[in-house]
């Protein structure tokens, strides 16, 4: 398996698990950092380096899809009777995306993980 076909089966996985963890009803067992906003940031942040890695050449489209995948994922659990859809954390998904992109931006620059 190449590096890159790695990076991309990592990013599906972990972009299955976001959906998962954001549509799931809330429970103390569930990973949390103990803020709502915290959450989405760390989890599209990851979303957005991993998606790099295995799509280096479609950044573009990664990013749109990345937020229109946090928008998915609010309309959806505004559809839920335990879940709220809130515009700040379709935001927050965004910064973190947004954040994932300069985090890239700066591995790139400063390591040779990427070419």
């Amino acid at each position: 398996m190449t590096a890159n076909a790695f990076w991309k089966w990592v990013f599906w996985i972990c972009v299955a698990a976001v959906l998962v963890l954001s549509l799931a009803p809330t429970a103390p067992e569930l990973p949390t950092t103990g803020w709502d906003k915290s959450n989405h940031f760390i989890g599209f942040i990851s979303l957005a380096v991993l998606g790099l890695q295995g799509y280096p050449k479609r950044g573009s489209a990664l990013f749109a899809g990345l937020l229109l995948f946090g928008g998915l994922i609010e309309l959806l659990q505004s559809f839920t009777t335990y879940r709220l859809a809130e515009w700040t954390d379709w935001l927050a998904d965004g910064v973190g995306v947004t954040a994932g992109y300069a985090l890239d931006l700066t591995l790139r620059r400063f390591t040779s993980l990427r070419p």
